[in-house]
């Protein structure tokens, strides 16, 4: 038997990975506890996923475990065992704003966490293929400190810059920064599954993430930009930007891309490996122009306040070079750009967004 385990399986990377790879496995093992309703109320919770998984695919099983508990993934592990051929791992607190209430939460749940899974994967199924949905943030705010220039909707990096024709590199140091204590606890991740990747020679590879976004994201103040933009321009409610004049830039990369890299990945991987995974110069905005696009799309205008705290340690400006991934697999193309992921969550959203909602949000990605 082939098994795919994915944890965080009702997240919006997870749901997508379970939706990709169920045709390709013969079970997929889901791990999922809901933690995100914790972390950013009912209104991010991911119930109606794991409900829409469990009704569509016959060959997914849920397991409601938290992944800190090592004796409840242990249990999973050695009922798999070698059976496991890929995990999929994309269980996080994902908001750098979160984490400062809650630091060891936060650390536990992206670090240690990972620690639990890469060791049970060494000891039960030491030929299996591990991903790890790691982050931007790892460079801190490093990329702040890039030539910038402000345009009219936009920052950009000056033109004759290295960066400036694809995006910033896997070669950016993580080092003398400011990461947000949420950067802090998945670079230890990160470097982690490196580590077993180099150290005892297993298969492991770390995608650090743009935004990662698509239509079963469930936006929240604190985490999915696009999603909960969105989610604001159909319901009427007021979006507040935080800092840098809303014009701050973000490459966008669509679940599906992101998986599809996985997918290649696992078909030919490698040891210790590191990409940046985002939608690069081909799929990007600044939060104004997506307003922008927004209105365009839906017709309605935009209610939204600035303010002028940013976040600590946000990024100005980050695009993703991905260049690295498409010389190891040439195969790979991307799907989905900007004004398509765009479309397709209004699309989503104009079904499910008939109450509104109560909290306001800006870019936490």
């Amino acid at each position: 038997m082939k098994i795919a385990l994915i944890t965080g399986s009702a997240g919006l990377i997870g749901s997508e990975s379970v939706g990709f790879l169920a045709g390709k496995f013969d079970l997929i093992i889901g791990i999922d506890n809901d933690m995100r309703a914790y972390f950013f109320g009912k209104e991010a919770s991911t119930a109606w996923n794991q409900e829409r998984l469990q009704s569509t695919y016959d060959n997914y099983k849920h397991h409601h475990v938290d992944i800190r508990h090592y004796p409840d993934l242990a249990r999973i592990f050695k009922t798999y065992s070698t059976d496991i051929k890929l995990i999929v791992h994309t269980a996080a607190q994902p908001s750098h704003d979160w984490a400062a209430k809650e630091p060891v939460t936060d650390f536990t749940i992206n670090a240690n966490s990972t620690l639990n899974l890469l060791e049970l994967m060494r000891l039960e199924c030491p030929e299996a293929v591990f991903i790890f949905t790691s982050t931007n943030k790892v460079y801190g705010d490093n990329p702040n400190l890039l030539p910038l220039t402000q345009l009219g909707k936009r920052w950009e990096i000056d033109p004759s810059h290295a960066y400036a024709e694809h995006g910033i590199d896997e070669r950016m140091s993580l080092d003398h920064t400011t990461h947000s204590i949420f950067g802090v606890s998945k670079m230890a991740a990160d470097v982690l599954v490196q580590e077993y990747g180099r150290y005892f020679q297993l298969k492991t590879g770390v995608f650090r993430g743009g935004c990662l976004t698509g239509p079963n994201h469930s936006g929240a103040q604190l985490h999915g930009f696009l999603s909960y933009l969105m989610k604001c321009n159909i319901t009427g409610q007021d979006y507040t930007i935080f800092g840098y004049i809303g014009k701050q830039v973000r490459d966008n990369i669509h679940s599906h891309d992101l998986v599809n890299m996985f997918w290649h990945f696992y078909q030919n991987p490698r040891a210790g490996e590191v990409y940046n995974a985002g939608g690069s110069r081909f799929s990007n905005c600044s939060i104004l122009e997506a307003i922008e696009m927004c209105e365009e799309i839906t017709g309605n205008k935009m209610h939204y306040t600035y303010s002028d705290q940013n976040r600590i340690g946000d990024h100005i400006w980050y695009i993703s070079d991905v260049r690295k991934f498409k010389s190891h697999y040439p195969g790979w193309e991307y799907k989905y750009g900007i004004r398509d992921i765009l479309e397709e969550i209004y699309t989503r959203r104009k079904v499910v967004c008939e109450q509104p909602v109560l909290s306001t949000g800006g870019l936490a990605v």
